[in-house]
C-alpha cells in the first residue's frame, strides 16, 4: 500500500480499465506459479512499526510531515493520520544474529526519532491503541496529505452509500459510536512481521500463520482501552475491522468477509488463491491505471494493498526484477518496547518454521473455523482465553504457549539463530507468561491502582518504554 496515486476521483471507465488490468495480471501470476518463477533462494525477514506522535500532554500531535522532513534518509513514511508514522527495518537474512541486529537497528532509529520529535516538541509512542486519543481528533483535517488516503476515504464511503462507519465493540464495557470517515483506522497501530517464503512452501506457511494468530495476539496484546472504554485485550482487532467495514462482493462469492479479515478458509494448492479471491470478491477502491509494465503486477499489488488480511501475502521484486513472496503477519500490536516486539517476532519465526515444515500439516487437525474462533477469543480475552488446539484439545492459551516455547526454540535453531538471541528473546516471552503481564495487563493494572487517568497512565507507559525494559518487569 506504499504506492501513491495521482487521482482521487474516478469514473466508471476507470473501474472498467482497472478491472481489465487486474484480470490480466491475476492470470499472469497464475502462469508464474505454474512455471516456478519465484525465487526460493533466500529467506529474508523484517519489520514495519507504526508509531504515534504525541505532545507533552500525551495527546496526538499532527506533525508527521515536519517529522519526515527532519528524518531525512530514515526509512519512515506518513500513515493515514498526521500523528502517525511508519518505520521500516531493512530486510535481512533469517538466520544468525538477525534478531539482535534488527533490535539494534530499531533502537538506533528510535533514538534518532526521539531527537527529531523533540525538535517538534513531540514524543514517540509505540502502543496498539493510544488511550488518550479522542474521536474529535479524528478529522479529515488531521489526515495525512497523501492522495491515496483521500481516495480511500471517498471510495469506502461511496461503497457504504454515504453511511458513516459504526463501531460496536463489546468487551469489559460496551462501546457504540458512529464516525463519518475512515480516520478511525488511524487509531490501530501495529508491529508487522515479514517473512519471505518460497512458492513451494507458501501454502503451508500461510496456513500455519493463521493457526498461530491466536497465541500470538494473546501473548502480545497491548490495546485494552479505546475512547475511555475497557474493551478487548487487543481492541485494535475489532476497531480496525469495523473502521473500514465494506461488505459486499463483485460476484457474490465473498462470504460476507470485510476488507480487514482473518479470512474464510485455508489455502489448498497455491497462494494464488488469495489473489483470485481479491479479484473475485472485492471491488476496487483505487482504480488507477498505473504506467508500469504488467510484469511488475502494479494493479494486482495496488489492489492487494487495499485488503488488510491479518495474514497478508505480498509480492515483491528484487533489483534484477525477480519476484518473491512475503508473508506479512499483522496481528501483533505496536509496543510496549523494542525488546518486547523483537521477542514477539522471535516467537513467531520459530513457531512458524516448525509448524510449516512438520511432516503432517497442522491444518489437517484444526479446522479453519476453529482457528478463526481461537483468534477472536484470544484477541478479546488475551492470556485468559481458552482455545482449541491441534486434534481438538481445549486449552488455556497461556498454558498452550508454555507448551509451544520448546517448539519455538527448535524452530529458531533450525533457522540457525545464535543461541544467545534465542535465550534472550524467548526468555522475554517466558517472563510474560510467568507473570501474566503483557501490555494489556499492565495498562489495566495501572488503572486499577491509580484510577481512570489515561493521561497519567500514558505518561507512565512512555517513561517505562524509554528504558527498553520488557513489559513483564514493569511496576505499576
Amino acid at each position: 500500500m506504499g504506492q501513491d496515486i495521482y487521482n482521487t476521483h474516478f469514473q466508471r471507465s476507470d473501474f472498467d480499465a482497472f478491472g481489465r488490468a487486474l484480470e490480466l495480471e491475476t492470470a499472469l501470476l497464475a502462469e508464474w506459479f505454474a512455471q516456478g518463477r519465484f525465487t526460493d533462494e533466500r529467506e529474508m525477514a523484517g519489520f514495519e512499526l507504526e508509531i504515534w506522535l504525541v505532545d507533552h500532554d500525551c495527546c496526538p500531535a499532527p506533525v508527521n510531515e515536519q517529522y519526515i522532513a527532519l528524518a531525512g534518509d530514515q526509512p519512515v513514511v506518513a500513515e493515514l493520520a498526521r500523528f502517525n508514522i511508519e518505520l521500516n527495518t531493512s530486510p535481512q537474512r533469517l538466520t544468525g544474529s538477525l534478531l539482535s541486529d534488527l533490535h539494534r537497528e530499531l533502537g538506533e532509529y528510535w533514538g534518532e526519532g526521539k531527537r527529531f520529535a523533540q525538535q517538534l516538541d513531540a514524543e514517540l509512542v509505540m502502543i496498539g491503541v493510544l488511550p488518550t486519543v479522542e474521536p474529535s481528533q479524528l478529522t479529515l483535517a488531521n489526515m495525512s496529505p497523501v492522495k491515496r488516503y483521500r481516495a480511500l476515504n471517498e471510495q469506502i464511503l461511496s461503497l457504504r452509500g454515504g453511511a458513516p462507519l459504526e463501531l460496536d465493540i463489546e468487551g469489559e464495557e460496551h462501546l457504540q459510536m458512529r464516525h463519518g470517515d475512515v480516520m478511525l483506522e488511524a487509531v490501530a497501530t501495529s508491529f508487522q512481521i515479514h517473512r519471505q517464503i518460497g512458492a513451494q512452501q507458501a501454502v503451508r506457511f500461510y496456513n500455519a500463520a493463521h493457526i498461530l494468530s491466536a497465541p500470538m495476539v494473546a501473548v502480545s496484546a497491548n490495546s485494552p482501552y479505546l475512547f475511555g472504554h475497557d474493551l478487548w485485550d487487543e481492541s485494535r482487532i475489532p476497531l480496525f475491522e469495523q473502521s473500514v467495514a465494506v461488505a459486499g462482493s463483485n460476484r457474490g462469492v465473498c462470504g460476507g468477509q470485510g476488507r480487514v479479515t482473518f479470512g474464510s478458509a485455508y489455502l489448498n494448492d497455491s497462494i494464488h488463491e488469495c489473489f483470485q479471491r481479491n479479484r473475485d470478491c472485492y471491488p476496487a477502491l483505487l482504480p488507477v491505471c498505473l504506467d508500469e509494465p504488467s510484469s511488475l503486477l502494479p494493479h494486482l499489488r495496488l489492489h492487494n494493498g487495499t485488503l488488510w488480511r491479518w495474514n497478508r501475502p505480498l509480492i515483491g521484486f528484487d533489483n534484477a526484477g525477480v519476484a518473491h513472496l512475503r508473508l506479512e503477519h499483522r496481528v501483533v500490536p505496536a509496543g510496549p518496547t523494542i525488546i518486547d516486539m523483537v521477542a514477539n517476532a522471535a516467537l513467531f519465526y520459530g513457531l512458524l518454521e516448525v509448524l510449516a515444515r512438520q511432516a503432517v500439516a497442522p491444518e489437517a487437525s484444526l479446522g479453519f473455523e476453529q482457528a478463526r474462533g481461537n483468534f477472536y477469543r484470544a484477541a478479546k480475552q488475551g492470556l485468559a482465553a481458552e482455545v482449541v488446539w491441534l486434534g481438538g484439545k481445549r486449552v488455556n492459551v497461556a498454558e498452550l504457549l508454555r507448551q509451544l516455547l520448546p517448539l519455538a526454540r527448535r524452530g529458531l535453531r533450525m533457522l540457525g539463530m545464535v543461541p544467545a538471541d534465542i535465550n534472550l528473546y524467548l526468555g522475554v516471552i517466558e517472563g510474560r507468561l510467568r507473570t501474566g503481564q503483557n501490555g494489556a495487563a499492565w495498562q489495566r493494572a495501572y488503572i486499577a491502582k491509580h484510577g481512570r487517568d489515561f493521561f497519567a497512565m500514558t505518561r507512565a507507559y512512555l517513561e517505562r518504554q524509554e528504558c527498553d525494559q520488557p513489559v513483564h518487569e514493569w511496576g505499576v
